[in-house]
């Protein structure tokens, strides 16, 4: 079964290429055929791509810019990365292509209305509002304990919704981008503790990949 999972928010610079590149090569890490979609024209997943070593598990990459949706065969899981610049029927397709959607958001003000925007956008759609297209919230460069961090908790509560997941501010996170890795593709200490940030979207991916 093909999982596809879409990385997605209105909203630019809130680490959509980060959170998409993570996934990939956590699920390309346990062992799944990955491919990764690069739809942003900033092409920041290819460029990871590019220069990813090949002893790192390894993801496939495809932009969709020609055969949209298209998968090839035995493809067990895809990531897609998506641009922040999308008109309504652009984010309807992209939607019925994906089967969970991520949305990634910072803790700032910027974020927080672009963000509630954009869940009213995808409330819009049918599969969305009826709960059949899963919508998981992922507090980036969240700092535990701050101010803006706390905030940002409060704004979704009063939207209804709380972060799935709780990426930290790491500044190994662009190292490890600037040389094709992820925290999945290491063994210290400090990246093990940070891949347990990501194993509730992880396992929520393969809950919602196992047959019902």
């Amino acid at each position: 079964m093909t999982t596809r999972v879409c990385v997605i928010n209105g909203k630019g610079g809130c680490g959509k290429t980060t959170v998409a590149t993570h996934l990939a090569a956590g699920l390309a890490v346990s062992g799944l055929n990955t491919l990764l979609v690069d739809l942003d024209r900033h092409r920041g997943a290819s460029r990871w791509h590019k220069i990813r070593p090949k002893s790192a598990a390894s993801v496939a990459l495809t932009d969709w810019r020609k055969g949209f949706g298209s998968v090839p065969k035995g493809v067990q899981r895809v990531v897609i990365d998506c641009p922040a610049s999308l008109r309504q029927p652009q984010v309807r397709d992209i939607v019925a292509e994906s089967d969970l959607l991520v949305v990634p958001l910072l803790p700032s003000i910027f974020d927080q209305h672009a963000t509630k925007l954009f869940l009213q956008r995808l409330h819009k759609i049918k599969k969305v509002r009826s709960g059949r297209k899963e919508v998981l919230i992922v507090h980036n460069r969240c700092r535990e304990r701050s101010t803006a961090s706390r905030q940002l908790d409060a704004y979704l509560a009063d939207l209804g919704h709380a972060p799935f997941a709780r990426i930290a501010d790491r500044t190994l996170y662009p190292q490890l981008a600037a040389r094709g890795l992820t925290v999945f593709d290491g063994t210290s200490q400090a990246t093990r503790a940070l891949q347990e940030e990501w194993m509730p979207l992880i396992e929520e991916i393969e809950a919602v990949s196992r047959p019902a």
